[in-house]
C-alpha cells in the first residue's frame, strides 16, 4: 500500500459463514471493486482467500481527507451513507495546455447514496463541466477541484454543493477499469445508438465488450447530440454491466476471480484512509442482500451549456432541482426522490 497526501482502502472473515453469508462477503468485495472501480454491493468470503486479497489492496493508494481553512465547515451527518466515485483519464500534455489545468481532472464523478435500510443503491452523474464554486478557486467546472486540490478538494467541494458529507471517496485510473474488465471476461452494455470510434464499431442494443472496448464507449462523446450527457449514461451503463458480472453467478462462485479482479485495479485505485478492512466487510454484510435492481442510477439536476465571459463552455446548475435533491438526501428519502425524478436530467 501506498499513501499520498490525496487518498486509501480494504479486508476479514469467518470460514464457518454459512453460504448465504459468504454470498454477502462477496458482495462486500464487488463493493469494494466498484466502489473503487465505480460501484456497489458487499458480502463474504472464505478465509483462505483474504490473504489473497490483502496482498492485493496493498497495491492501492491512500489518502487523508481533510478541510482546509477557507473551506467552511463540513456538512452535518445524515442518515445513510455518502460515497464520491472518481475516474480519471489521462490527457496528452497538448490537452493540459489548452485547458490552462496542469493537474488530474475527475472526468467521471458520481455521488452515491447507501439508504440507512440498505434498500438500494443511487448512482447520481455530475456533468463535468458543471459550473460551481470550488472552494479557494472562484467558479469552475467541477471536475476541476482534483486538478486544484486533489481528492480532499474534490471531496470539499461536492459536500459544499450537496450540502452532504462525503463518508468515502474512491478514485480509479481508467486503465484500472479496462483491467477490470478483461478479467472479468468483458461485460454487456446497452449501447444507446450506432457509432463508431476509435476502431471500434459499437450496435444500437446489449453489446458484450473487452477492456479496450469499455474504455472507448465511455470516452465517446462528440458521436451524440448531447454529448456529455450521454457520455454519464454510458459511464453508468458500464457500472450496471460490471456490477450485474461481479453479482453473476460464475464470480459469486469462484473466490479467486474475486481475487484476480482486485488485484487487476488496485494499482490504479486510490482511497480515503478510513475506508478499511472492517469498514468495507461491515458495509459488504449490510448489502448481503442486494441485486442488481437495486442499483439506481440517475443525473443530479443542471441546467443548459452556456458560455462563460471568457468563453469557456460549461453547465449550468439547477439550484430549484438541486435543493429537492439536497433535501432528499439530508432526510434519506432517495427512493421518493428517484421515483419522481428519473430520467428527467
Amino acid at each position: 500500500m501506498t499513501t499520498s497526501d490525496s487518498i486509501d482502502l480494504p479486508g476479514e472473515i469467518d470460514p464457518d459463514e454459512p453460504p448465504r453469508r459468504r454470498r454477502g462477503f462477496k458482495i462486500a468485495l464487488v463493493g469494494l471493486i466498484v466502489l473503487a472501480a465505480i460501484v456497489a454491493a458487499a458480502g463474504v468470503i472464505a478465509a483462505k482467500y483474504m490473504f489473497d486479497l490483502r496482498d492485493a489492496y496493498e497495491k492501492r493508494t491512500v489518502v487523508q481527507v481533510t478541510r482546509g481553512p477557507s473551506d467552511g465547515d463540513r456538512p452535518e451527518d445524515t442518515e445513510g451513507q455518502n460515497f464520491l466515485l472518481l475516474g480519471s483519464d489521462k490527457r496528452s500534455e497538448e490537452e493540459a495546455a489548452a485547458s490552462g489545468i496542469t493537474g488530474q481532472r475527475s472526468d467521471v464523478m458520481m455521488l452515491v447514496h447507501v439508504p440507512a435500510d440498505r434498500s438500494g443503491v443511487y448512482f447520481m452523474s455530475f456533468p463535468r463541466d458543471l459550473y460551481i464554486d470550488i472552494p479557494g478557486h472562484g467558479k469552475g467546472r467541477i471536475n476541476a477541484a482534483l486538478a486544484y486540490g486533489g481528492i480532499p478538494l474534490a471531496v470539499t467541494t461536492v459536500e459544499n454543493y450537496t450540502g452532504v458529507p462525503i463518508d468515502h471517496v474512491a478514485l480509479i485510473d481508467f486503465d484500472g477499469v479496462q483491467g477490470l474488465v478483461d478479467t472479468l471476461g468483458g461485460v454487456d452494455v446497452e449501447v444507446p445508438q450506432d457509432f463508431e470510434i476509435d476502431g471500434h464499431q459499437f450496435t444500437e442494443g446489449t453489446q458484450h465488450v473487452n477492456g479496450e472496448e469499455a474504455l472507448a464507449f465511455v470516452r465517446a462523446r462528440k458521436n451524440f447530440v448531447d454529448g456529455d450527457f450521454q457520455r454519464n449514461r454510458n459511464q453508468q451503463a458500464l457500472l450496471r454491466g460490471i456490477a450485474k458480472e461481479l453479482l453473476s453467478s460464475n464470480t459469486l462462485s469462484s473466490p479467486g476471480r474475486i481475487t484476480e479482479a482486485v488485484e487487476s485495479i488496485s494499482p490504479y485505485l486510490t482511497t480515503d484512509d478510513a475506508l478499511t478492512p472492517s469498514a468495507i466487510v461491515d458495509l459488504g454484510l449490510s448489502l448481503r442482500d442486494l441485486r442488481t435492481s437495486d442499483l439506481h442510477f440517475l443525473a443530479v439536476p443542471h441546467g443548459e451549456p452556456f458560455m462563460t465571459s471568457g468563453g469557456a463552455s460549461v453547465v449550468a446548475t439547477d439550484e430549484d432541482g438541486m435543493d429537492v435533491l439536497r433535501e432528499a438526501l439530508k432526510n434519506d428519502s432517495m427512493g421518493t426522490y428517484f421515483a419522481e425524478n428519473a430520467g428527467k436530467y
